[in-house]
Parts: structure tokens; C-alpha cells; sequence
């Protein structure tokens, strides 16, 4: 019995790192997902039954490669110990949640629509790019706590001066920091600005000060973080995957070591 359990383990290990594999998994992940946007369409009955039938073959398809990759780990605590593994198994899980006119049936709906994240979890780029965004949260942290501060100090000043220009935009703190973040992303900011210059002609500074700190300088700071902590998972990466290979400095130590018993053989002779 244990025989038969470690050939099908083995036989499950190989089969889950199968490049083969991961592209049907890929293929059924995408196709969830064109089911679940055709679902949002005004469909016909019968379609509508049809891709009811699909989604659940896709639901059971998801649980049997789950299987799989459980049964394939040689340690199964080790399964458990990969969050993306925890992730997959609670989205399918969940996906189980028959669709109905019940109360779950929402969360049912929901489960289904984030099951497209799990190309997160097969794709290792994907995988890398998460990463890298999670390990990079705590130097963004300080910098987007900077931007906060620059909001509200900016807000204020706004809801001082230019509560009587326009009440929709700036009557309060709350509304001024949603109308500074407009300004920040460059929609019809200029509308805004023109509106204020017309009391207040010296307006444009105020503006324009704003905009140099937030859109171009803090921004760009919390780009250059995130790529710099990509690039640095990128050469972990690379280090990892190339781990225990020879260099060219052992290489040429072997060669010495080798020329060296070379002559000393030719010394005895």
C-alpha cells in the first residue's frame, strides 16, 4: 500500500512541475474567467444553464489539481507553509458554494470573479512581482505617509481660502483632499485652478507647488522604490537558481589543482 501511495505521489510530483500542465491550468484559469464576464451579459436561458455547467466543471477541475499538487508534495506540512498554496486552496474551497437564490450566492458570485487571481500563484513572474510589492510596503509606508502630510497641510490651506470660490470643492477637509487628489492625477485640474485664480490671482502657486510634490516628486520616489526592490528579488532570484553551480573563479582553481598534480606526476617519472 505504501508503495502504491509513493508511485502516485512521485508520479503527481512530476506532474504538477510539468510545464504542460501549468499551461492547461493557465488555459481553464482564463476561460473561468471569459465565462464569468459572459455571465454579465443579457444571455439566453439556455446559455445561461450552458455556462452554469461550465463553471462547475472548472470548479472541480480547479479541486482536482489542487489535489494533485497536495498529494504530489513530499512533505505535506510543506504544502501548508506556501501562503500562495493557502491562497488556491480557500478560493476553491470557496468556490464550492453552490450559485442560487440563497443568501451565499453573492459570495459564491464574488469567489468565482477572484479566482482569476490564481494566475498569480502558477505564473512565477506573477509570483515575483507580488513579492516584490509586499517586501517594498514598508519603505513605501513612510514615503505615503509624507504625501499625507503634504495632503492635509494642503487641504487646510484650501478649505481656509477657497470654502467661499466653490463649497462643492473645497467645504470642508474630507471634500478639499478628494479635490487635491484630482488636481494630483491632472483631471481638469486646470478647471479647478482657473476657478480659484479668479479671486485669487496668486492661486497658480498653490497649485503648482502641490503638483511638484506629490506628482512628480513623491510618485516618482515610490516608483524608484518599487523598482528597486524588483531588481533586487530579480538578482535573489537569479542567485538562487544558480546556486551550487561552478564559477569561473573554481573553475580555475580546479585547473591549478590539476596542472599541479600534472607536474608533480611528471616530476616522479
Amino acid at each position: 500500500m505504501t508503495t502504491i501511495f509513493d508511485t502516485v505521489q512521485h508520479r503527481f510530483e512530476r506532474l504538477r512541475s510539468n510545464k504542460l500542465f501549468e499551461l492547461i491550468v493557465i488555459a481553464v484559469i482564463i476561460f473561468s474567467a471569459l465565462v464569468i464576464g459572459v455571465k454579465t451579459f443579457d444571455v439566453p436561458e439556455w446559455l445561461l444553464s450552458s455556462l452554469n455547467v461550465l463553471d462547475w466543471a472548472v470548479t472541480i477541475f480547479f479541486l482536482l489539481e489542487i489535489s494533485i499538487r497536495f498529494i504530489g508534495e513530499p512533505r505535506k506540512r510543506d504544502f501548508f507553509k506556501n501562503g500562495w498554496n493557502l491562497f488556491d486552496t480557500f478560493v476553491v474551497m470557496l468556490s464550492l458554494i453552490p450559485v442560487g437564490n440563497h443568501d451565499m450566492a453573492l459570495i459564491a458570485r464574488l469567489v468565482r470573479v477572484f479566482r482569476v487571481l490564481r494566475m498569480v500563484s502558477i505564473i512565477p513572474e506573477l509570483r515575483l512581482l507580488i513579492n516584490s510589492l509586499l517586501k517594498a510596503l514598508p519603505q513605501l509606508g513612510y514615503v505615503l505617509l509624507m504625501m499625507f502630510v503634504i495632503f492635509y497641510i494642503y487641504a487646510a490651506i484650501g478649505t481656509t481660502l477657497f470654502a467661499s470660490v466653490n463649497e462643492t470643492l473645497w467645504g470642508d477637509i474630507a471634500i478639499s483632499l478628494l479635490t487635491l487628489f484630482r488636481v494630483m492625477t491632472f483631471e481638469d485640474w486646470t478647471d479647478v485652478m482657473y476657478e480659484t485664480m479668479a479671486v485669487y490671482g496668486w492661486s497658480w502657486l498653490y497649485f503648482l507647488t502641490f503638483i511638484c510634490l506629490t506628482a512628480f516628486a513623491f510618485l516618482n520616489m515610490v516608483i524608484g522604490i518599487v523598482v528597486n526592490v524588483i531588481e533586487n528579488e530579480n538578482k535573489a532570484a537569479d542567485a538562487a537558481a544558480h546556486a551550487g553551480e561552478p564559477t569561473i573563479v573554481d573553475v580555475h582553481r580546479e585547473l591549478l589543482a590539476l596542472k599541479r598534480q600534472l607536474a608533480e606526476q611528471a616530476t616522479r617519472k
